[in-house]
């Protein structure tokens, strides 16, 4: 390779890798950093309506109606939230409960309820930095991601953290295991979908008569 050859070709690669960090740099707008319609209920008894955005890592939910100043409230505040998502075109559903961290003391927290029944499925999501290996980048290339955690609630009002894969969840179907994964299969759900999730969960509970 001669030295323009080697130019040429530092060049492309120059421009690949900045190509490459713009496409993985740009920011999609996530549901969690949008104003959406919707409801606030307070503890207090008042329905707040306008549009609402929340934020679980901080716990609380900001509200404005009329181009006003946004009104900021905590969980401790709060006992239900209702949006409709433009980003799926849905209602979604966020309580405050009780749950105990891992220093046994309970504190309120926002859950978004996907199912309920005789399993009742919850999630939370997380914006987090994930790492991806690039060839054009040393060291790989950091991206925002968002990320649902699963928690499911017990017949006793606890809530419990899943940290299982799709086995395990499959596993806690029991004996209508072959019939929840042919659903899934026949309607190509998936299972880094929490709405597909959802929806099997809520099969499983038709099953069981819940």
């Amino acid at each position: 390779m001669n030295f323009k050859q080697q130019y040429v070709h530092a060049f492309l690669i120059a421009l690949l890798t900045f190509v490459t960090v713009e496409a993985f740099g740009q920011r999609a707008q996530f549901a969690s950093q949008m104003w959406h319609e919707g409801k606030i209920v307070l503890v207090d008894g008042d329905t707040l309506r306008g549009l609402v955005k929340y934020d679980f890592s901080q716990n609380l939910v900001q509200y404005v109606v009329n181009n006003k100043q946004a009104e900021v409230y905590t969980a401790r505040k709060v006992l239900f939230v209702e949006i409709f998502d433009e980003t799926v075109r849905r209602y979604r559903r966020f309580f405050v409960l009780p749950y105990e961290n891992e220093s046994n003391y309970k504190i309120p927290m926002f859950f978004e309820l996907l199912e309920e029944g005789r399993m009742t499925l919850l999630s939370r999501d997380m914006l987090e930095y994930k790492t991806y290996n690039s060839y054009y980048a040393y060291g790989g290339i950091s991206r925002l991601v968002e990320i649902s955690y699963y928690y499911f609630m017990k017949d006793d009002g606890s809530i419990e953290v899943f940290r299982g894969g799709k086995n395990d969840l499959m596993a806690m179907m029991g004996n209508h295991r072959r019939n929840v994964e042919k659903y899934a299969k026949t309607n190509r759900l998936d299972f880094d979908d929490k709405f597909d999730v959802a929806r099997i969960v809520a099969y499983y509970n038709s099953l069981t008569g819940s």
